[in-house]
């Protein structure tokens, strides 16, 4: 039987592999993310697993089924944080799964199917400014371009794998073909308030939210503070800060629909200078295409209102577009079972934030279990779990895999 009290000590000790004293942050390709990886490779190794690191800088465990070669129900989630992270945001899917199969290991039990547990490389996109980076590579869409992209002091991403032991000109040996997956299952944190609201210590995903992420540019002209008019001010910021409160109007225009501004830097950043030029960006998201589209034709016509009126020159740019993605209702379906089996009520629930599956899905169909987290925080230190959920959510998560037929 999974233990609850193992998972925990598991995602406490990656915890403490982190660049922040006093918090975590662990991004891609730093020596924080190898002693993760190393951390989880003897995990896999302890579980009975063939354990390597692939090409693209993700941890990849395999236990064979019946006979090896067969192919494999893919998990697994990613071993990366956002800056001053939570504990279980990704590595809880990842420690959890491994003790789904440590559970089929120490019972000598085997599979019709392989099952291969994944802990992505990057799925946050902190230093690179791109997500999914890992699971992009097993599927097969991560372009060649994205090796140019540079983290904050310059370092491309070709250029920090090869810091890591990596070759960026062999990253593509990552992917992997539709015929070796059945089909990929990930266990998160809800990150957000239903399940807890409900009582409900899990939960199955019906399907991932989409998103839009710009990069916003307002340029006006830099002035002294003390000797321009303010009517005759062009100040770049002030024209952020009122495309901001545009943003937040035309999401709470819809209930389905979020946007946040994350990120907002005026330049040239003096306290006696007008700024002159701010640049900010702009992360939407829905769990329908079609209204995600419109406030994003809402958005970008509010913008260029803005910068006529204030006499701004206006710049987007679109970093990341993802359309919505299902969940498969087979994987669904079985996922139900799985908690009803465990004597708890059934509830699906959408997910608003991003996930791995939406990468993996262009090669295999995904479905998504959650697990409730206090008070639907996440993306924070106050991010919590209790042990019995951590027990539920693998109990869940085993009886899937035992029960799996595709």
């Amino acid at each position: 039987m999974p233990s609850g009290r193992r998972i925990m000590q598991r995602c406490e000790a990656l915890a403490l592999h982190s660049e922040q004293g006093g918090g975590l942050t662990r991004v891609f390709l730093s020596e924080q993310n190898r002693a993760a990886n190393e951390l989880v490779l003897g995990w896999m190794q302890e579980a009975g697993m063939q354990a390597r690191l692939d090409a693209a800088g993700n941890v990849v465990g395999r236990y064979e089924g019946e006979r090896p070669g067969l192919p494999c129900l893919m998990m697994g989630s990613h071993l990366d944080t956002v800056r001053d992270a939570g504990k279980y945001d990704g590595m809880l899917g990842v420690v959890t799964a491994l003790e789904c199969v440590a559970a089929l290991h120490e019972g000598k039990r085997r599979l019709g199917f392989a099952i291969e547990v994944v802990g992505f490389g990057d799925e946050e996109g902190v230093r690179f400014g791109t997500t999914f980076l890992g699971s992009r590579a097993i599927a097969g869409t991560l372009p060649p371009a994205v090796l140019e992209a540079a983290d904050g002091e310059g370092t491309s991403l070709g250029e920090a794998l090869r810091r890591f032991g990596l070759d960026p000109a062999r990253c593509a040996e990552a992917a992997r073909r539709p015929e070796e997956i059945l089909a990929y299952a990930e266990l998160h944190i809800e990150q957000g308030p239903v399940l807890e609201a409900e009582g409900l210590p899990v939960g199955v995903v019906s399907a991932i939210a989409g998103f839009t992420r710009l990069r916003v540019t307002l340029k006006g002209r830099a002035g002294h503070a003390g000797t321009v008019p303010m009517a005759l001010r062009r100040d770049a910021l002030a024209g952020a800060a009122e495309a901001v409160l545009a943003v937040e109007r035309i999401a709470r225009g819809e209930p389905e629909l979020v946007g946040t501004v994350g990120r907002l830097e005026p330049l040239p950043g003096a306290i006696n200078v007008i700024p002159g030029e701010a640049r900010f960006t702009v992360d939407l998201r829905a769990p329908r295409d079609a209204l995600r589209q419109r406030a994003r034709a809402q958005i970008e016509a509010a913008l260029q209102a803005i910068a006529r009126g204030r006499g701004l020159e206006l710049g987007i740019e679109a970093l990341q577009e993802q359309a919505v993605t299902p969940c498969a209702p087979w994987i669904i379906a079985q996922m139900e079972r799985a908690i009803a089996a465990e004597g708890m009520p059934v509830r699906q629930l959408a997910s608003g934030a991003g996930h791995d599956g939406m990468a993996i899905a262009a090669v295999a169909d995904i479905g998504m279990l959650f697990v409730r987290c206090k008070g639907g925080i996440s993306h924070n230190p106050a991010e919590s779990i209790t042990e019995a959920d951590a027990a539920a959510g693998a109990r869940v998560l085993l009886n899937f895999m035992m029960n799996f037929s595709k």
